[in-house]
């Protein structure tokens, strides 16, 4: 069989592989890329896209029944579970076709099948009809991840659940266990709790959303716990006792270490969110002599493997594990590959956010990581109920709080939680790119009335110089 040749080589369609191809073909470079599943990966099929679908409709959900505060009448609200996920599908499948449809246009060879390396600058494909034989220079691992399970807790799909199972639901759970309050755990506690579900989530570390800053975790809890979530911390799922009823419902008993003490608890429904593991099995990676640690692959910050012409974008080349990362890493390898002058990408300067509500998001140092680093810091807080928007809006409970420098008046750390904060975190984000000072910031004209405002008023409060608070 004849081999086909090209410049580059994508495994994987997801957020990372997608984008490097494009950016690829738009560089000059005959590109080829291999997706076994889904164009868009899981992020556009199963992740960052589907969950926001339905946390939109829980959102809206939940302000129907303020309604009387903002004036209006509603009667007889309720929900119909199969067609909140019906939207969210239908979402996911535009946007799939969507990035068919980019690669097509950018003239990429998609190729759908299962790739493994088989030897240096050579790609085996097995497809529905047969093998296909590819070579280039250039190759790029984008291969994502995937759910980790621990053992025991293993999902069933009925009455233990990944994250796959709880976008495509086969019954609304009364009773709800979440393992683990990271991203993932804590969206969809907030999307079934805010239906309905008796939701208690368990953390093994000592606060939610535990990469958080402190103050942000235990403002976050406040409000999920206000909105009658349970919520355990320093606690472990021991071990999960299924009883099913034989139709696809039953119950789950879980035994629950809580301060060195073992509770049992029952439930109809248990979520695992316990991270995520690297897809690095069947690659044929380590024929190749590629160094993993911990189901990930070894980069520099360039992306490179260790093996000449070889890198790893995105989940598989490890934390953070953020769609937006692995797309800036697929353009940075892409330009790479042309000849172009690239900057590595600084995961501290990644924002992470999470849409649960209320929303939560952060770019660099938490307070607590900047003094571990040696910072002495200024600290400013603004909170929600100070911001006209806010309160016109609706949504008094927030925080905005920046970390700076004391020396430099560098921009060290932002954090916040409330209402649009995921939208509101890109101005601190161009801010770090643009290595900003408090100066700046303080220089900068923020209109009004703003959510945005409060930005301003934390960078001010950090220096002493707040005007609303």
């Amino acid at each position: 069989m004849a081999s086909k040749s090209f410049d580059m080589i994508v495994i994987g369609a997801g957020p990372g592989g997608y984008v490097a191809a494009i950016r690829g073909a738009q560089l000059g470079l005959n590109v080829a890329i291999v997706e076994r599943e889904h164009m868009g990966g899981i992020c556009l099929n199963w992740g960052c896209i589907p969950t926001k679908a339905l946390l939109r409709s829980s959102e809206v959900f939940h302000l129907m029944h303020r309604a009387k505060e903002f004036g209006l009448k509603a009667d007889g609200i309720d929900y119909d579970l199969d067609a909140v996920v019906k939207r969210s599908r239908a979402v996911s499948k535009q946007l799939n076709s969507g990035v068919g449809h980019l690669l097509k246009k950018n003239k990429v060879t998609a190729i759908m099948g299962e790739a493994k390396l088989a030897g240096k600058g050579k790609v085996h494909v097995a497809t529905e009809t047969g093998h296909e034989e590819l070579t280039a220079k250039h190759i790029v691992l984008a291969t994502g991840a995937r759910a980790r399970e621990l053992p025991g807790l293993e999902a069933d799909g009925e009455l233990v659940w990944t994250y796959k199972h709880a976008l495509v639901p086969p019954r609304m759970p009364k009773k709800l266990l979440v393992i683990g309050s990271g991203a993932i755990g804590i969206e969809f506690a907030s999307f079934y709790n805010t239906l309905g579900a008796d939701t208690t989530v368990v953390e093994v570390m000592d606060r939610v959303l535990p990469v958080e800053d402190a103050e942000i975790s235990a403002f976050a809890k406040k409000q999920f716990e206000k909105q009658g979530m349970t919520i355990m911390e320093k606690s472990a799922v021991k071990s999960l006792h299924r009883n099913p009823d034989g139709k696809g419902g039953g119950t789950v008993t879980a035994s629950i270490e809580i301060n060195g003490s073992l509770e049992t608890l029952t439930y109809d429904t248990v979520i695992s969110a316990v991270g995520i593991v690297g897809n690095v099995e069947n690659l044929g990676l380590e024929d190749l002599g590629v160094q993993i640690d911990r189901t990930h692959v070894v980069v520099d910050e360039y992306c490179r493997t260790g093996v000449e012409g070889l890198y790893a974008i995105g989940d598989i080349a490890g934390a953070p594990w953020l769609a937006h990362k692995a797309s800036h890493e697929g353009v940075m390898v892409a330009e790479m590959i042309a000849g172009q002058k690239v900057h590595p990408v600084r995961p501290e300067s990644i924002a992470g956010c999470t849409y649960c509500h209320p929303q939560v998001a952060s770019v660099g140092l938490t307070e607590a990581k900047a003094k571990e680093a040696g910072y002495e810091v200024k600290v400013g807080r603004f909170p929600f109920i100070g911001n006209g928007k806010a309160i016109a809006l609706g949504e008094p409970e927030g925080m905005v709080k920046t970390v700076f420098d004391a020396k430099t008046g560098e921009l060290l750390g932002a954090h916040m939680v409330g209402a649009e904060v995921t939208e509101m975190i890109q101005g601190y984000v161009v801010g770090r790119t643009l290595e900003t000072t408090e100066e700046e910031l303080m220089h900068t004209v923020f209109p009004h009335p703003t959510l945005s405002e409060m930005m301003h008023e934390s960078v001010l409060d950090a220096y002493d110089r707040a005007i609303h608070f």
